[in-house]
């Protein structure tokens, strides 16, 4: 289920020092044989929502050419001939999304799951019912635990009158086992800053860069997730990266730990190969489990998202914004919504933006403030 499908159902370590890095390339012998492995489990189109392994539930990637804003922090442009509250169809390279003003994603409620918000362009504003409010972006990630209950909105300010406004984002849902379902609901803020990146060279000296949302890569660590996250535990071997290859280049993917899922969303480039197998560009390709891999790019620039994690392997009842491990739970998160509004709505309207001249910041439910440095 997408996450337009999802909302509608409901209806009513410091980075500049790990970017200095280079990590070295394993030796020619090791790379001829890891090109000749068939490490490759399936190959499928991305589609929408790209589709995700346990303990993953989807991926959602938001590309958006949005125009000037206007004084509203909406488009400064005709919003004839859009469905607004619905709009999804990317005319003029641009969505609305449930947004009638500024685009977004009014309020809306989770229980049973994670969103990770990872902003490459642009800015979000968030407002939540437990009083909490965010403006993120351009490399920031939010990482939401929704456990028993939030309410929040997302929300697209484009603030800049003079100029384009871009916004590219993943949004990518993981699941809570059944003993954390009903936690409470919590937020972290990993500014760009804070994320390690490292750079990583092969044999003819050709770049890929590897970005560290959550799990490990060498000596590189991302800030900690949410406590009661699937990815705290360390036996859950979670990892969220992303890889932007030089063409040409070649990057020795290590392995995972056996019974891990891994899948690589190669969405923008020409050309892969993986291991032994040559996909084209716009394509999910699963990894065999527990096998390294040598990934070769093509002959354009190539960007690659990385999920991967051992699974939760409980079972999944989803209807909307709810995701429980039977229908009778989905049922119940209706109802306690109905009766508490988890917490009801504290702000003036459904799609709250923050000033234009804020900066990136996060304020907390305890009042607590963190600034983008």
């Amino acid at each position: 289920m997408d996450r337009r499908t999802a909302l509608g159902a409901l209806a009513a370590a410091p980075v500049a020092a790990a970017c200095a890095r280079t990590e070295p390339s394993p030796s020619r012998t090791d790379e001829a044989a890891l090109a000749a492995e068939d490490v490759v489990r399936g190959v499928a189109p991305l589609g929408s929502p790209w589709e995700t392994l346990d303990p993953f539930l989807f991926c959602v990637h938001h590309d958006d050419a949005y125009p000037a804003g206007n004084e509203r922090m909406g488009p400064a442009a005709s919003l004839a001939g859009r469905a607004i509250g619905r709009d999804f169809a990317g005319k003029d390279g641009w969505r609305m999304y449930h947004g009638a003003v500024v685009p977004g994603f009014p309020q809306h409620p989770h229980r049973g799951f994670e969103t990770v918000t990872i902003v490459r362009r642009g800015l979000v504003d968030h407002s939540d019912s437990l009083g909490a409010a965010a403006r993120y972006g351009r490399g920031d990630v939010q990482w939401l635990t929704a456990g028993s209950g939030i309410v929040h909105a997302e929300m697209f300010p484009l603030v800049e009158e003079r100029g384009p406004n871009p916004l590219e984002l993943f949004q990518i849902w993981l699941n809570l086992p059944r003993a954390d379902k009903l936690a409470d609901p919590h937020f972290v803020m990993m500014w760009g800053d804070t994320i390690p990146k490292q750079l990583a060279r092969d044999a003819a000296g050709r770049a890929t860069e590897i970005t560290v949302v959550a799990g490990r890569f060498g000596e590189l660590r991302p800030p900690a997730p949410p406590p009661r996250s699937w990815a705290a535990r360390a036996d859950a071997d979670v990892a969220i990266w992303t890889l932007k290859m030089a063409p040409g280049a070649r990057f020795a993917l290590p392995a995972a730990s056996p019974g891990t899922n891994r899948a690589l969303y190669f969405f923008r480039g020409a050309e892969l190969r993986v291991g032994a197998r040559r996909v084209p560009g716009g394509q999910r390709i699963t990894l065999r489990d527990g096998a390294a891999a040598l990934l070769e790019n093509g002959p354009d620039e190539a960007e690659i998202l990385l999920l991967q994690g051992r699974p939760i392997g409980e079972p999944v009842a989803q209807h909307g914004p709810f995701v429980m491990t039977s229908m009778a739970e989905v049922q119940q998160a209706f109802l306690d919504y109905r009766r508490t509004g988890f917490g009801g709505w504290p702000w003036p309207s459904d799609d709250p933006v923050h000033a234009r001249a804020e900066g990136r910041f996060a304020r907390y439910p305890d009042g607590r403030i963190d600034k983008a440095g």
